[in-house]
């Protein structure tokens, strides 16, 4: 099934067609039949640790990997009676993390409320940045203001290469990211005891998994600091999931069934035993709960026994609900894992 072309925006493709694609797949058996070889089907939450809000698909950038298929021209984007409800869930729980993400999260007009609630709650709160949208006009006090909160800046940078990165996101975009983290360097992110974490996050920039995390991230801190005078405090690898844009690109270069092949025959039943969706709740722009943001691009909502929507929000019944599962989440599986965290497994 033809997907769009790389960077247009709505895919012809709809959430509902690359399930089909994926339930399609021959280089590998069903995720499910995986779960239960191992003895975690059904796969269920071990409680809810994270509150992951994806505040809208409106992003400065177009990337070639974005599962989100965010863009300049996207219009979703979560309103503040939704994100009312999303802060009004938060304060009836003890839930310790709030992981901002997008497109380009900053790009919302409620963000910065977001980020003041959460941590007057006591919150920790975590900016899922692509760097660039610092520079932008329009954010030219951002970096002072996610340091007066001590916002945990996670930040994308696919390689510490030029070429690489500006391949994957576009042209410019290295020079950019570069910029901003040097910016957030002189802020104290990223500085020996400062307490302002500034974590990065590599994905291939092909058909393939990520290196061991350790070592490629021992090769950005030699690379970026010495060529770049840029440090950070950790690298996370996440494998890129076989759905949106990067599905499209697997299907275009006829390395779809090889991808799938390749994650399958990687499964790794600790990393399951330890995928994020078991300690993470994830609320779309528009308030609808999912069990990750991967689940929420394919339209898969939490088990519909359970609260649908943040105003609704049951932290009970949420933090004991069966996950909902289909071959993408092979990505989370595969060699150490994969999460928004990084790897989950040594």
């Amino acid at each position: 099934m033809a997907l769009t072309l790389l960077g247009q925006q709505n895919p012809l493709a709809s959430p509902a067609e690359q399930l089909k694609i994926l339930g399609g797949t021959t280089s590998c058996p069903p995720f499910e039949t995986q779960l239960d070889r191992i003895g975690l089907l059904p796969l269920r939450a071990t409680g809810i640790t994270v509150l992951q809000l994806n505040v809208g698909k409106l992003c400065n950038q177009i990337c070639k990997h974005c599962h989100v298929d965010a863009g300049p021209d996207r219009t979703e984007s979560m309103s503040r009676e939704t994100a009312e409800q999303c802060i009004q869930a938060l304060a009836k729980t003890d839930i310790p993390t709030v992981d901002i993400t997008g497109g380009a999260p900053e790009l919302n007009p409620n963000f910065r409320w977001l980020i003041e609630q959460a941590h007057s709650l006591g919150r920790h709160v975590l900016d899922r940045c692509n760097l660039s949208v610092l520079l932008l006009p329009s954010q030219a006090d951002l970096g002072e203001f996610l340091a007066k909160h001590r916002v945990e800046v996670v930040a994308s940078l696919p390689s510490y290469q030029a070429g690489q990165t500006n391949a994957q996101r576009g042209a410019g975009i290295f020079e950019k990211s570069i910029e901003a983290l040097r910016l957030l360097n002189r802020l104290g992110y990223g500085q020996p005891d400062s307490g302002l974490l500034l974590n990065l996050v590599y994905n291939p920039t092909g058909a393939f998994l990520p290196p061991k995390q350790e070592a490629i991230e021992a090769q950005f801190r030699k690379e970026l600091l010495a060529k770049q005078g840029v440090s950070f405090n950790h690298l996370y690898t996440i494998t890129n999931m076989p759905i949106s844009r990067f599905l499209e690109f697997l299907l275009e270069s006829g390395n779809y069934e090889q991808y799938m092949e390749r994650l399958a025959n990687a499964f790794n039943p600790s990393a399951a035993a330890s995928v994020m969706c078991r300690h993470t709740i994830s609320v779309s722009w528009d308030g609808r709960l999912y069990d990750c943001d991967f689940n929420q691009m394919l339209d898969l909502p939490v088990d519909q026994r359970k609260p649908a929507h943040i105003r609704d929000f049951d932290p009970v019944q949420l933090a004991q609900r069966q996950i909902v599962t289909n071959n993408h989440c092979y990505g989370c599986t595969a060699g150490a894992g994969s999460s928004c965290g990084g790897a989950v497994t040594a």
